[in-house]
């Protein structure tokens, strides 16, 4: 269990941070972006959680929200330390390819009841479909910046979490889409909307 005792340090005042491993990085290294913007991305989720409560939206995507917090959680302690080359099985917290699947199938579960996509959407519709894109699009931004750790990285960084990352953006469009009242309330991408002579071209197609 984490026990915090004293919420500042001033040892970071020279643009430094600790890692897991005790090492020390500025704090513009990839591994320290990457795993801020995992944090960024839960403090979004958990923006979509406190709005889904509140509106009474769906329970179960709500309660699969706050569980994904969780995970984002291990994610950061996962990229906070890297990988050492005699670090054995199970020593530390590595996200698992089981966490993955899971949000794999819960893609699976709530994208059954949406119809088809004719075209791309735009974040909006109500009020919790429009916080989950931004937490897609946050997410998305912790994925980059977890590739490039993984580039930078390689032999110490676990790939799993890029691979986790990239499935959770992928979930949060379909949730946004559930949130929508399962697309109901979706809306539609019009290329060209505001060019010159648009209304025109629309009436005659």
């Amino acid at each position: 269990m984490v026990k915090l005792t004293k919420i500042y340090t001033r040892t970071g005042d020279d643009g430094s941070t600790g890692l897991g491993d005790a090492s020390r990085v500025a704090k513009t290294d990839p591994r320290v972006e990457a795993y801020g913007c995992v944090d960024e991305a839960n403090a979004a989720i958990g923006m979509c959680v406190v709005r889904g409560r509140a509106t009474g939206g769906e329970a179960a995507l709500v309660e699969l929200l706050e569980s994904i917090q969780h995970d984002l959680f291990d994610v950061g302690a996962d990229q906070c330390l890297p990988i050492g080359s005699d670090e054995s099985p199970g020593a530390a917290l590595r996200v698992e390819p089981a966490q993955t699947r899971r949000i794999e199938d819960a893609i699976d579960r709530f994208n059954d009841r949406l119809s088809a996509l004719d075209s791309f959407v735009l974040p909006g519709g109500t009020e919790l479909g429009a916080l989950l894109h931004v937490a897609r699009t946050s997410v998305r931004r912790a994925e980059r910046a977890s590739v490039a750790l993984l580039a930078d990285a390689p032999d110490a960084t676990n790939p799993e979490t890029v691979r986790y990352l990239n499935r959770l953006s992928d979930l949060l469009f379909v949730a946004s889409r559930v949130a929508n009242e399962d697309g109901a309330k979706d809306v539609k991408w019009l290329p060209g909307k505001n060019r010159p002579g648009a209304s025109e071209r629309g009436a005659s197609e």
